[in-house]
């Protein structure tokens, strides 16, 4: 069953506990109280019965059934319906999971219904319990406190992102190849986070804009204001992130490309160094070239070559040698091989 706490408030007191849907109907009727039931991924047949028996817009059910849905608050009539986004930081995984949270509220009733293990609304129920001045206040009262909780939530994300920032900077600096990919993980997560986060001022804004039309009580209207305070704070962290993020991948690239140029830098260095050393022995093998093809010719033994009974021959031949390798190497010296 996708009913997680069913529960009927009197005078701001936990009254009963239902076993059933169609019992806290009954008792909401015959004791004047509030419902407050809280639901995890209920099934058709709960959600029909909620709506037949509190009148929900079949629009807002399509959201709930549907989830996957932006931040917002809207009225159908007398019920106002609420979709946050929750978010918890996971340690283990160093990444953000993000929930959904569906609140209809109405004159006399609470519904929520959670579509992630976020938030602990079991938490909000204790606190509210133990604040039977405040839960007497009604549903306005709860969805205040839902908002709290969500808003409270955010702060140990905040830490996290601020932590996974911190490491990400020591890894662009330290030359970790693989840091542009959890900079892009990052940044995801971050653009994620401001989705959820951002339209929570405007919310508890146009909630503070129905106070005097709906008779908001003072102490309400007080709390209301904190939590604007606190979804501020969040999001203006939350801006700082994509922009600090935002720096970093530019920082990143530049170094990136810096040590690429260092290494096409050494590359070439080592490239125009085999070359010079190709030079050398290219050069110093042309020298021994011009004695080596002197005395090959020479010393191919025929009877009838030139100058091969002369008496001069044999010194001729040195110093062609000699003359030839001096020319070549005056050549090479001069384009600077040797």
């Amino acid at each position: 069953m996708g009913i997680v706490d069913n529960a009927v408030y009197v005078d701001g007191e936990r009254h009963a506990e239902p076993e059933s849907l169609d019992v806290t109907y009954d008792l909401m009727r015959l004791r004047g109280g509030m419902g407050w039931i809280g639901l995890y991924r209920p099934d058709a047949a709960e959600i029909s019965s909620i709506a037949a028996e509190f009148g929900l817009h079949e629009l807002a059910l399509e959201d709930t059934v549907s989830a996957h849905q932006r931040p917002k608050i809207e009225r159908y009539g007398d019920v106002l319906f609420t979709v946050l986004r929750p978010a918890r930081y996971l340690e283990d995984d160093e990444r953000v999971e993000f929930g959904e949270v569906h609140v209809f509220t109405g004159p006399d009733f609470v519904v929520t219904v959670r579509h992630a293990e976020s938030p602990d609304l079991a938490r909000v129920r204790r606190r509210m319990e133990q604040s039977p001045e405040l839960l007497r206040l009604g549903p306005e009262a709860v969805l205040y406190a839902i908002l709290d909780q969500v808003v409270d939530e955010y702060a140990p994300v905040v830490a996290g992102l601020q932590n996974d920032i911190d490491e990400i900077e020591d890894e662009v600096f330290g030359g970790d190849p693989d840091v542009s990919r959890r900079i892009y993980s990052l940044f995801r997560e971050v653009i994620e986070f401001q989705r959820a986060t951002q339209p929570l001022v405007g919310m508890v804004e146009a909630l503070q804009g129905g106070f005097d039309k709906y008779g908001v009580h003072d102490e309400l209207q007080r709390r209301l204001r904190d939590v604007t305070d606190h979804a501020v704070r969040v999001t203006e962290r939350a801006d700082a992130f994509r922009v600090l993020l935002q720096n970093i991948l530019t920082v990143n690239a530049t170094l990136v490309g810096q040590r690429q140029n260092e290494e096409t830098q050494r590359l070439t260095e080592t490239s125009l160094a085999q070359n010079d050393v190709v030079k050398r022995i290219s050069a110093w093998a042309a020298i021994l070239f011009a004695p080596t093809l002197v005395g090959g010719i020479y010393g191919m033994n025929f009877d009838h070559m030139p100058e091969l009974h002369w008496v001069w021959g044999y010194p001729l031949a040195l110093a062609l040698m000699v003359a030839t390798s001096a020319a070549i190497w005056a050549v090479f010296k001069r384009k600077g091989w040797l």
